[in-house]
């Protein structure tokens, strides 16, 4: 089977995109490679493209995805993980009426223009769930007018050896002629012993952290104290289990916020923010990874991320039942 001709719309760093590639390392298991080859890649973020183009042979662009043009035939797969703020349940500001920010439709239309073989789709649970469903069913439904048998599947990372809670929505079709409807792979870790799933001291290598300026202020520490019962933060991870949600927030991380955080001893309340390099452990990116920018912008990037792991179960069924 020749390699699968893929382009990558709304790619950010990368972490999607690693997973198509394959060829990588995480927690001692080697992700093979995957007859892949990525044809395109943008985003409109200049330095999560410049991340993805350290890590990377083949290079992206920084694009509007409503200004890019393609000839039919030019992909095999086309894969995106759609901008989701508007839809996140933490955004207090979102608008998901705003036709601007239902870039979906975006994506249906490089669809339209390319008509690959198949599709496959990213967004937070939120997108799901919103409004009943409302704009979870606007997506599928176009996407299933363009000619694709769809199959919906909310996914939990940590089902895949990731140490993290993270739920995601991934949207993958087929074309309807292919006369195939795509089967999502089997979760890889669970409760049996055999299927450890992954925790958060596989990728923590010391508890104290590299360094002060990690550690919370004893200010920071009294204000989680004097704060209403309600609005208590301070979510200090169970080493021994999985991480919640790594988020773009990390950039900006507060005891008071709804980030994770590591409680490194309870007895003198000393609490420290999780380090980049930890932060995309978490996120199952493999070590070798680079990012580009401040440690705030590589927060960003990595939050944002498909986690490599999921993505890259989820491709190599793809390519498997195409096959």
């Amino acid at each position: 089977m020749p390699n699968l001709k893929v382009l990558s719309l709304f790619c950010g760093c990368g972490g999607g995109d690693q997973g198509v590639v394959g060829d990588f390392s995480f927690l001692g298991k080697v992700y093979k490679k995957n007859k892949a080859e990525i044809v395109h890649a943008s985003d409109i973020n200049e330095k999560a493209v410049s991340t993805y183009n350290m890590n990377f042979k083949h290079k992206a662009e920084v694009a509007d995805v409503r200004l890019l043009k393609f000839p039919k035939g030019f992909a095999d797969v086309i894969i995106g993980g759609f901008p989701c703020q508007s839809f996140s349940t933490v955004n207090p500001t979102k608008n998901p009426r705003n036709r601007d920010t239902q870039l979906f439709w975006e994506m249906a239309k490089v669809i339209e223009m390319v008509r690959p073989k198949a599709i496959i789709a990213e967004n937070v649970k939120g997108f799901y769930r919103l409004a009943k469903g409302l704009y979870f069913r606007m997506a599928t439904e176009e996407f299933e007018r363009l000619g694709y048998q769809m199959s919906c599947e909310i996914i939990n990372s940590s089902d895949f050896g990731v140490p993290q809670l993270r739920e995601r929505i991934f949207m993958v079709g087929i074309r309807k002629h292919l006369k195939m409807k795509y089967a999502f792979p089997e979760q890889t870790h669970g409760t049996h012993p055999k299927l450890r799933k992954s925790v958060l001291s596989d990728v923590i290598d010391n508890i104290e952290g590299p360094g002060p300026r990690y550690i919370f202020s004893q200010r920071a520490v009294e204000g989680v104290k004097r704060a209403k019962t309600n609005m208590k933060r301070a979510l200090a991870q169970d080493l021994g289990k999985q991480c919640l949600t790594i988020t773009s927030h990390l950039a900006k991380v507060s005891l008071n916020s709804r980030d994770p955080v590591v409680l490194i001893d309870a007895v003198k309340e000393k609490y420290r923010r999780f380090t980049p390099k930890e932060a995309a452990r978490i996120q199952s990116f493999p070590d070798s990874f680079r990012f580009f920018g401040s440690e705030a912008d590589a927060y960003r990037q990595i939050g944002d991320a498909i986690p490599p792991v999921v993505f890259w179960h989820l491709f190599s069924s793809l390519e498997k039942q195409l096959g």
